[in-house]
């Protein structure tokens, strides 16, 4: 039948999976760090996801589609119901499940996760310095906060720009000497600030002579879109520029 339903542009999505969460239904999940409509008959045509959408990705299109099944939800809810009861894992949103840590006095994670199945030490994790003695900022600038920032800025010439996710700097212990130190650091939450940064990122990266850009990140998806935004930003401003992603683990190590 021909009938009205949501289309997602992939170009336009920034991975936030706020609209995973906004469809009750069930019928958005995140497939490579992008929303995708996974079932034609879970979605209703209302569009409760639209609002939520921080870049507009979400729209209504008419099209051949199978007819909404309200039976088959209410099933699929009554299902994800139960696996929240039962299961350790999230139903939705990876970085929002339950997790605890043990460190030992040198700051050593010892492995005591809770819902969660993730190592201390993955695969190919790693560390940079540790220094027992105290550490001092190494902030350079104010604001940090992405939204505040102007555009134009003395202290964004001849910068080397550190753009982070808001987790990172709480994960990884030595964050200040090992990523900001000689930076100018901007910060953001792509999930809950509810906005699209890329366009302001481009007019920063292109109005200023920033030397070098560094994007660290969760490893969590929805972190996903500060690293698209930031890319985004990096081609729209028609330079080039040296850039680099670092992505740490939710216990803070370096796994990327």
């Amino acid at each position: 039948m021909i009938r009205k339903i949501i289309t997602i542009d992939k170009e336009k999505c920034n991975g936030c999976g706020i609209c995973v969460e906004a469809c009750h239904e069930g019928a958005i999940g995140m497939v490579d760090g992008k929303a995708q409509l996974m079932r034609d008959d879970y979605c209703d045509g209302l569009g409760d996801c639209l609002p939520t959408c921080p870049t507009g990705a979400i729209t209504f299109e008419e099209r051949e589609a199978a007819p909404f099944d309200k039976e088959a939800v209410m099933e699929n809810m009554r299902i994800k119901e139960e696996q929240k009861r039962t299961s350790a894992k999230p139903s939705t949103c990876p970085g929002s499940s339950s997790r605890s840590f043990q460190r030992d006095n040198g700051g050593n994670c010892k492995d005591n996760h809770a819902h969660s199945n993730h190592t201390c030490q993955g695969k190919g994790a790693r560390t940079l310095s540790v220094n027992p003695q105290e550490i001092s900022s190494e902030l350079r600038q104010w604001p940090v906060q992405i939204k505040l920032a102007p555009v134009n800025a003395e202290f964004f010439n001849g910068a080397h720009l550190l753009i982070a996710a808001d987790c990172t700097a709480f994960a990884y212990g030595n964050f200040h000497q090992d990523f900001m130190k000689n930076k100018i650091t901007l910060i953001g939450c792509p999930k809950l600030d509810n906005t699209d940064y890329s366009e302001k990122l481009t007019a920063i990266i292109r109005d200023n002579d920033i030397e070098s850009v560094t994007i660290v990140k969760m490893e969590v998806p929805c972190c996903n879109g500060m690293l698209n935004m930031a890319k985004k930003a990096l081609m729209d401003s028609g330079k080039f520029i040296p850039w680099q992603v670092v992505t740490i683990s939710v216990d803070g190590n370096i796994i990327q």
